[in-house]
């Protein structure tokens, strides 16, 4: 499959995080056009362009654009989400270590854009190198008078801060990261008001992936008609796909929109080991499992939700015939109960119940009934919390009973035990009750 890659083209040259290099490989040219225009025109260039949220979200980034209420005197703010910490996604950190400056020049466009004269990147806090690129970057731009005061001669100013989290996953969801960034608790907030109107310093904001603004200097460049060349019609572009686990050739595959895991696979040596696929996951540990059914599914917004899965990161964990599914299963369910803020009560107690039913069925413990009462648990958590890591952290358990039920079903459970043996989610004997809601996981503490 031939690939002409667009936002990974530097990576390879030497010393491609510097300014140097980047301007010599048409750096900052985008800004120097985007500064000469009018900011209105840039917005609806982006719409036009089609190009969706890279985050996992896929939102319009041109109409999340066009919702900051303009001549509101109030300040407005760009806030890059360099959160990365989905498990399966490494995308954003080595584009920020390779090419950092092409985040920088996304940020000065998107910002004169959206009339905001202050940005920041958020950083995962175990990202160090890719931090300290960043803020090399950033001091460059500065020294270059592509930041600060009078950007180019064009009257704009603009400061970049580039900040480093504490590492909590939870960052990531939007809301919770501007009360971060705020210098508060990670926490999600109750929405609406939503961050366009009421954000960072409960002022519009704009808040933005690492590779979304990062594709926006190329449009500028390039026009609307070239970057709809590729990808598909709903889903244009270019996007990074992050392959890890049991594939040949692991790590950072740049193709069109909607080029499927049977492609990258190619270009990626194949499944390790000449095995056969048993399962992946198409954007990380949050979205719902697939199996090799689905080797020829577009790997694009819409391709992923007529699979049945999301397109999320497009971080995809290949997993091959050796596989024990209930141990993978388990062990992303502990990584959501342990990243849960605790907020919400469907979150914060199912997810820990739910890590205490696997690993009992994963010692041998397990009643016959533990596989619905998990089906049963993702039911009363999904969509019953404040983010998304209720939702997320149900995607492995129902797909992966789904697809694998046999795996999850106790050896021991021939038959179902008298109701009078029956466990609570820590093995303790359950009174009449327990037994009669167990579903009622709130209280089973």
């Amino acid at each position: 499959m031939p690939v002409t890659p667009v936002l990974t083209r530097r990576w390879n040259t030497p010393e491609s995080w510097t300014i140097d290099t980047y301007r010599r490989l048409d750096g900052y040219v985008a800004a120097r056009t985007a500064l000469a225009g009018d900011p209105d025109d840039l917005i609806k260039l982006i719409k036009d362009s089609g190009l969706r949220g890279r985050g996992g979200a896929g939102f319009p980034t041109g109409m999340k654009w066009g919702f900051i209420p303009q001549g509101d005197g109030k300040p407005h703010y760009l806030v890059i989400n360099a959160d990365e910490g989905e498990p399966g996604t490494c995308k954003d950190a080595p584009l920020m270590k390779a090419d950092p400056h092409s985040l920088v020049e996304g940020i000065i466009i998107a910002s004169y854009a959206v009339r905001a004269n202050r940005a920041f990147v958020y950083l995962r806090g175990e990202l160090i190198h890719a931090a300290r690129r960043m803020r090399a970057a950033v001091a460059e731009a500065y020294e270059a008078g592509f930041l600060g005061r009078n950007i180019l001669g064009s009257g704009f100013d603009l400061d970049l801060v580039v900040h480093s989290g504490a590492g909590a996953y939870i960052c990531g969801e939007e809301t919770a990261l501007l009360d971060s960034l705020e210098g508060r608790r990670g926490q999600p907030r109750l929405r609406p008001p939503f961050p366009a109107t009421h954000g960072l310093y409960a002022s519009p904001t704009v808040v933005n992936n690492v590779e979304t603004i990062a594709s926006v200097p190329f449009i500028v460049n390039h026009g609307v008609d070239w970057f709809r060349s590729m990808g598909r019609e709903r889903s244009p572009g270019p996007k990074i796909y992050s392959l890890s686990g049991h594939v040949t050739r692991p790590g950072q595959y740049e193709a069109p929109m909607g080029t499927t895991l049977r492609e990258l696979l190619e270009l990626a040596g194949g499944v390790r080991g000449g095995r056969k696929l048993k399962a992946w996951t198409p954007g990380g540990s949050s979205t719902p499992m697939l199996t090799a059914d689905h080797l020829d599914a577009p790997l694009d917004f819409e391709g992923m939700q007529e699979a049945g899965s999301l397109l999320g990161t497009a971080a995809l964990m290949i997993m091959d015939e050796t596989t024990d599914m209930l141990k993978v299963v388990r062990r992303l369910t502990q990584f959501y109960a342990h990243e849960s803020c605790g907020k919400c009560t469907p979150c914060r107690e199912g997810t820990s119940w739910m890590v205490q039913i696997l690993s009992r069925i994963e010692r041998g413990q397990g009643d016959a009934e533990d596989v619905d009462t998990l089906v049963d648990a993702c039911d009363n958590i999904f969509g019953r919390a404040f983010c998304a890591l209720a939702d997320g952290a149900t995607s492995p358990i129902v797909s992966g009973i789904k697809y694998f039920r046999d795996e999850f079903i106790p050896v021991s459970a021939v038959t179902t035990k008298p109701e009078s043996s029956k466990t609570t989610p820590d093995g303790a004997a359950a009174g009449d009750d327990a037994a009669a809601a167990p579903g009622a996981y709130a209280g089973a503490h």
